[in-house]
């Protein structure tokens, strides 16, 4: 079996990490009764604004869409930094764990703040609920996805 490439990796990490957090979240989401299309149309919102949500289907589409875009970016950077930095591959727990930590704080205090997203006001549990999601489905899956086929 040949070795994977590195465009195989992200994908793969990307790939994983996206379904990973889209389902953790998309569960908890439906638990509380938020229909599935209104969780990703608020997704497609960063970039549409509040006409998100008037958009049906087609923008809780674009909405995954994005979704999965963010992932394989995440995991590219990831990919990239365990090029350089190589306790990344040596400790893909730790550095998952701390990469999951990062991320979630990129998107909710920088990146969603700066988005077309409607504001939202700030709940400690939501934040420290995704912060565990995005450890957990994010940081860690795309860690040792890239530790697993780069050894």
């Amino acid at each position: 079996m040949n070795p994977l490439n590195s465009m195989e990796i992200i994908t793969l990490a990307g790939l994983l990490a996206g379904a990973l957090d889209i389902t953790a979240t998309s569960t908890l989401m439906s638990l509380q009764g938020m229909p599935l299309e209104r969780l990703w149309q608020g997704i497609a919102s960063g970039a549409l604004g509040a006409s998100a949500f008037k958009g049906g289907k087609k923008t809780a589409a674009l909405g995954l869409f994005f979704h999965f875009a963010i992932a394989f970016t995440v995991a590219a950077i990831y990919y990239a930094i365990s090029r350089q930095l190589p306790i990344t591959t040596e400790r893909p727990v730790l550095c998952g764990t701390l990469y999951g930590v990062v991320v979630h704080l990129v998107m909710s205090r920088i990146v969603v703040p700066l988005s077309a997203a409607p504001k939202r006001e700030f709940s400690a549990k939501a934040f420290v609920i995704q912060l565990v999601i995005h450890i957990c489905f994010v940081g860690l899956p795309i860690a040792l996805t890239v530790a697993h086929f780069t050894r």
